[in-house]
């Protein structure tokens, strides 16, 4: 199961960088793989809450539903896949420092390629994600110090 972690430093405050990133509804804005996420449900983000949602992978559609499984005002936030064919789970770390907002990243996904094929495939698959991974989390970074929302 190929394990990204990664770290960004963004220039703006905890409470607004945590508040845009628990809301899944924002994945499509800076996610590159993500083409929609809409919430399941009303009320407030909590445990238990879930998002519905699909990404474009290798030109493929995938749709998924995930689940926060863990959530702590401020803190860390994380959400499981419940459904569908990619499984992964996803995981924010926060913490405040002198330049805003750091935040970690990490990300355990089933690259979904057995046996053989698969073993000497998912180096390549993880080092190709970690690339877009990347990327992802500059633009997050860039929409946000940019954005007078936050």
């Amino acid at each position: 199961m190929p394990v990204i972690d990664e770290t960004v430093t963004i220039q703006a405050p905890l409470a607004a960088v945590f508040d845009y990133l628990v809301d899944g509804r924002n994945l499509p804005a800076w996610d590159s793989s993500i083409t929609e996420c809409v919430r399941v449900g009303p009320g407030p983000i909590e445990v238990g809450t879930r998002y519905r949602g699909a990404s474009k992978i290798l030109g493929r559609r995938i749709e998924w539903t995930t689940e926060v499984v863990d959530l702590v005002d401020g803190v860390r936030a994380a959400s499981r896949s419940v459904d569908g064919t990619l499984k992964f789970n996803v995981r924010y770390e926060f913490a405040e420092t002198p330049e805003g907002t750091s935040v970690r990243y990490l990300l355990e996904a089933d690259a979904g390629l057995g046996g053989a094929f698969g073993r000497v495939m998912e180096p390549l698959v993880e080092k190709a994600q970690t690339k877009v991974v990347r990327a992802n989390l500059a633009t997050l970074a860039a929409r946000l110090e940019l954005s007078d929302a936050v």
